[in-house]
């Protein structure tokens, strides 16, 4: 695990951070509400402003060093204070989707953005896909083998 990570030591419990978060997105409109966890990742859906949003969450495999040995990797932990380590690694994942979810929402209220452009990656499209993984192999084949223009006009790359 990575030394310095937001929410890491949280004490609040998966579920809190997702009604947090269906709090947070009906507040300003959201309905329609889902989770699921299935192969190593958990989602979050919601419809919101006409569109179906969808977030998936990597989840930790319960078999990873990080959580079955100690922190210096010396001694195996027990089933417990592997289970615990574990735990908190999915405490931190939904309180860290929260934290996303929260500053979208804030900055597409305050007028620094717009809906579309803050979850546009996470819009699912009537065919299942979400259509930041469909960007995703546009954006490859649009920067394979291409130069990059300056990033200021008259300036060198």
């Amino acid at each position: 695990m990575a030394a310095s990570r937001y929410a890491e030591t949280t004490s609040v419990s998966s579920g809190q951070s997702r009604l947090d978060i269906e709090t947070i997105l009906t507040k300003h409109g959201a309905s329609a509400f889902g989770y699921a966890t299935q192969d190593g990742r958990a989602e979050i859906m919601f419809d919101m402003r006409g569109r179906r949003i969808r977030f998936a969450v990597p989840l930790p495999d319960r078999r990873d060093p990080a959580f079955v040995l100690t922190p210096a990797k010396r001694q195996r932990r027990t089933a417990a204070a592997a289970a615990e380590a574990y735990e908190q690694a999915i405490r931190q994942r939904w309180r860290a989707l929260h934290l996303v979810i929260r500053a979208k929402i804030e900055a597409v209220e305050a007028g620094i953005t717009t809906f579309d452009d803050e979850f546009m990656a996470h819009i699912q499209l009537p065919s299942g896909e979400r259509f930041g993984d469909l960007a995703a192999v546009a954006l490859d084949k649009a920067y394979a083998g291409d130069d990059l223009p300056a990033l200021l006009p008259g300036g060198d790359r």
